[in-house]
């Protein structure tokens, strides 16, 4: 018995090594905030965001994905449908770096390893954090506080991808991050000794999205799961 059992451990073990399939690669987009300042477009992208995404496919309706994401997050009332916004007049740009790590679940099979090019949509979500600067307004001009803050979120993500040359999978995807945090914009300032500054609803946590592309490079040995095609 005891025999039998280090040979179905060996076996599984052996299957785990190889039904991985990796995937490594760039993201390529756009951000825009939603919050207290500026426009609450849900998509309007409007700074650069670029980082590295990977992802270990553990099989062919899901993944695990990590990903370090740089942009900007920019806030302009004169943006705003709001006329009480445009009359304000405030504007913010604060430098976030975001990780993430969460898992991808494909609409239909997804086996990287089929002859044919296969294409289908996904979902994805998880968790996040992101680093951002701490500031608040003062006269309404955005003033720094030389500190910076971790922002805890939940991603979710709506994308398609498809295979597009040997190993290579292109992806288009739009992501919404939910934090939970009010700070981003500076209307709830970090320094707990500045309670005269706060503004707007503090009863609505900050928002962002990415709208962008993925371009990743698949390697890795042939997975379990394609063993029956």
């Amino acid at each position: 018995m005891r025999h039998l059992s280090v040979l179905v451990l060996s076996i599984f073990f052996v299957q785990l090594s190889f039904s991985q399939i990796n995937e490594l690669g760039l993201y390529l987009g756009g951000s825009n905030f939603i919050g207290d300042v500026g426009a609450t477009d849900y998509i309007s992208p409007n700074q650069l965001a670029i980082g590295g995404i990977y992802k270990w496919n553990r099989s062919r309706r899901h993944s695990y994905r990590a990903s370090l994401i740089f942009t900007t997050l920019e806030g302009i009332d004169i943006n705003s449908d709001d006329p009480r916004r445009i009359q304000r007049g405030y504007e913010f740009s604060s430098n976030i770096m975001e990780a993430s790590i969460g898992m991808e679940f494909t609409f239909t099979e997804f086996n990287l390893h089929s002859e044919r090019k296969i294409s289908t949509p996904y979902l994805h979500t998880g968790i996040t954090v992101a680093k951002h600067d701490n500031h608040y307004f003062l006269n309404g001009v955005q003033t720094q506080e030389n500190t910076s803050s971790w922002a805890y979120g939940i991603p979710m993500t709506l994308g398609f991808k498809t295979t597009f040359i040997d190993n290579i999978v292109l992806g288009i995807e739009i992501g919404a991050r939910y934090t939970f945090s009010d700070e981003l914009d500076g209307s709830i300032p970090d320094a707990k000794w500045r309670p005269e500054y706060r503004f707007g609803n503090i009863n609505n946590n900050d928002w962002y999205m990415f709208s962008g592309i993925t371009l990743t490079y698949t390697f890795g040995e042939n997975p379990c799961y394609c063993v029956n095609e």
